[in-house]
Parts: structure tokens; sequence; C-alpha cells
């Protein structure tokens, strides 16, 4: 073009180019296919549509030069308004427009309306401009154009947050911050709560089942005590971490929610722990269900149901409390495991295990010692506290303990 020449070779395949008006076409010679169209218009897809046909396009360029209305492509007819929008019956697929506006970051999405409204600033040669976007914020954009590039770069003010992380104690936060910028105190504190929520939960969920098992196998006894037995025998050897891991990871595999999990690790360890308090109701229901006052209760026509729950299991209650507590303990301790481990609590929410689980990294276990040893005392003095509180129960409901 600069020689004034029509012709040139790219390749070892020959081309042309002709004008038509404002428009440049850029033609293969050997079989005449049209290869490409320069035009000071420029068509784009509608927001929301599928990418444009090249026959459209060109087919759209040509209309709207000669101010038509309609023109056929790919074996489709499409309208034209005055406004430029392209028409499939009464859907706009497309629109023509005098600039070209290309985001500089991937999967950003420009839409029409911005389009027009920074077409209308470069028009009106203004160096700022405010755009409100579809969430309903409002964002100031600067405009500067390069001559020698003749293009304009338009530009978004954001602001960014500086996340304070690992930051040692001080006023503010008193046991320093972790990798995240989060205060360590407030996280130790909602962390105790979902450890002592599940240790609690799992005891619950334990003892439900291993009562009623242990309730109907030690009054019934014969066949059924035998069977409940069994079931609390393949309970004892099921290999219950081995388990949780598989699980654990086939719940990382499948993107489960972090609060979903939570659910799922409660029920899970409940369900793997009920056979040792089944066992303990049991034995302690064989011993009581001979005694006098069961021999009255049958006398009386209490219904079998009434008999177990009424008058067997209250007089097992002080065992089972001490048996409960001192395996809160454990509970605990198993959940702080599986979140060390990446199996239990999941990050945003926070426990006691998955704090500690920052000692993954040597050099946080060295020089932050703020961000793993408060969650160990914690859970130290929490196994240690429920340990006693049990040991303590086991005393006073002893009989045979010396006042």
């Amino acid at each position: 073009m600069g020689k004034g020449e029509t012709d040139f070779s790219y390749q070892d395949a020959s081309y042309r180019y002709e004008e038509e008006g404002n428009d440049l076409y850029a033609i293969r010679t050997a079989d005449g296919t049209l290869l490409a169209v320069a035009s000071k218009d420029i068509v784009n897809k509608a927001d929301e549509m599928e990418e444009l046909s090249f026959a459209v396009k060109h087919e759209a360029l040509k209309a709207y030069a000669n101010d038509g209305v309609s023109f056929q492509a790919d074996g489709a007819e499409y309208q034209l308004d005055k406004d430029g929008n392209i028409l499939s019956g009464d859907t706009v697929i497309g629109y023509i427009s005098r600039f070209v506006v290309a985001s500089k970051d991937n999967g950003v999405v420009i839409t029409r309306d911005f389009k027009e409204r920074l077409g209308e600033a470069i028009e009106a040669d203004e160096k700022e401009f405010s755009y409100v976007s579809e969430d309903g914020e409002e964002h100031t954009y600067t405009i500067s154009y390069d001559g020698g590039a003749k293009v304009w770069s338009v530009k978004q003010e954001t602001e960014t947050y500086v996340y304070d992380t690992y930051s040692s104690p001080s006023k503010a936060h008193p046991l320093g911050t972790d990798n995240n910028g989060m205060d360590m105190l407030t996280r130790l504190m909602y962390g105790g709560r979902v450890s002592l929520i599940i240790g609690f939960i799992v005891i619950i969920i334990e003892t439900v089942i291993g009562v009623i098992m242990g309730g109907i196998s030690g009054y019934f006894g014969g066949w059924v005590d035998n069977l409940i037995m069994r079931l609390v025998d393949i309970f004892y050897c099921i290999p219950s971490m081995p388990i949780i891991i598989i699980l654990g990871a086939a719940m990382d595999n499948m993107k489960v929610e972090p609060q979903i999990r939570m659910l799922y690790l409660m029920l899970i360890l409940g369900v793997l722990g009920w056979a040792g308090i089944a066992r303990l109701v049991r034995g302690q229901i064989l011993s009581l269900r001979e005694q006098e006052f069961m021999t009255a209760t049958e006398a009386c026509g209490i219904r079998v149901s009434r008999r177990i729950f009424k008058h067997l299991i209250p007089n097992v209650m002080p065992q089972l409390i001490v048996s409960c507590t001192m395996g809160l303990g454990s509970v605990i301790l198993t959940e702080a495991t599986l979140s060390f481990l990446g199996l239990g609590v999941k990050f945003p929410f926070a426990s006691w295990g998955n704090i500690i689980s920052d000692v993954n990294n040597s050099y946080v276990m060295t020089t932050f010692w703020f961000i793993w040893i408060p969650a160990g005392i914690c859970l130290l003095v929490a196994v240690l506290g429920f340990n006693f509180v049990g040991d303590g129960l086991r005393d006073a409901f002893d009989p045979k303990m010396k006042r």
C-alpha cells in the first residue's frame, strides 16, 4: 500500500487488496477468497451472545456503509437498524461501532453500555469519567491517549488491601496474626468453640446409639445379646483412622463445603465410637436386671421400653457420665489430629487442630511461635480438664470410696 501496489505475495501465495469507499479488502488471488476486511467501523457481538461469523460481519459492514436495512449471510436474513444494531428476528445479536475496546486481563467482560459511555467520553475529550457497574457500584476511570500508537488507555482505580501476615503480638493483636492476616486470639476462641462443639456432639451421638444398643442387649439377652455383641465386636475391629482418612480424601476430591464437612466428620466419629458405651451399658444392665426392683416392675406389668429407659438406664447414668467425660478429651484429640492432617475442619473455619497445622512449615514452627503454641496449650488444658473431671466423677460415684 505504501508503494501504491495492489498485489503482494506472502508465504508462496499471491494476494491483492481492493478499496471500496473507506474500507479495504484482502483477497487471495488463486481462488478469490476474501480473507480480511479493514474498516473504520467494527462489528461487536451483543452481550451474552455467541461470536459472529466473518461472513455476517462483512455483510453487516457493507450494508451499514451503504445505509442498508437488511443483508444476507450464511444462508440467513438479518436486519440492520439506524443505530447499527444487527438483528436476527427480534433479537439483537451484534452492533457496529467505531471503537475497538479490548480488556487487558483475560476473563474481564466489557459490556456494550460501558463501551458506549467510553466512546462518549473520548469524543468529548474527557480525561476521566464515571460509570455505574451492574452491581450498583460507581467507579471512576481515567483516559490517556498515546499518539504514537493511536490508542487510548482506560484505567480504573481500585483499593488494594495489604494483609498484615504473621505480625508479632501487639496491642492490636495480642497473639499476632496468621498467614491470612487474621487475629490469632479471635481465631483461637472460635477454634475452641468448634473443637468443643464437635467433641460434645460426637459424644452425644455415641451415647444415644450405645445406650439403645447396650440397653436392648443387656435386657433381652439370648440371641439378641449375641447378635448385638457380635456387631460391637465388628465395630471394635474396624480400623477407624484409615477409614476416616479415606473419607476425608474423598470429601477433598468432591470439594465438600467446609460446613457440611464438619457435619460429616461428627457423624462419622459418632458412628464409629459407640461400641465401648454399648458394652458398658450392657454389663451394668446384666447385673441390674436380676435385682428385686426389676422383678417388681415386671410384676406391675410395666412395658419393656419403660423398664429399660426408666428403671435400668438411670442406674447406669453415673458410670455413663464418667465414661462420656473421659471420652470427650479423646474425641477432641482425634478431631485435632484429623484437622492437623488436613482431613478435619477446613478453612475458613478454625479449630485448635487446623491452627496447629501451621507447624507443617518448619520456618513457621521455629519463627512464629505465637501461631501454634497457644492452640497447643488450649488443647492440652481442655483435654486434661475433662480427664480430671472424669476422674473426679468416677471417685464421687464409686460407693466403695472412703469418704
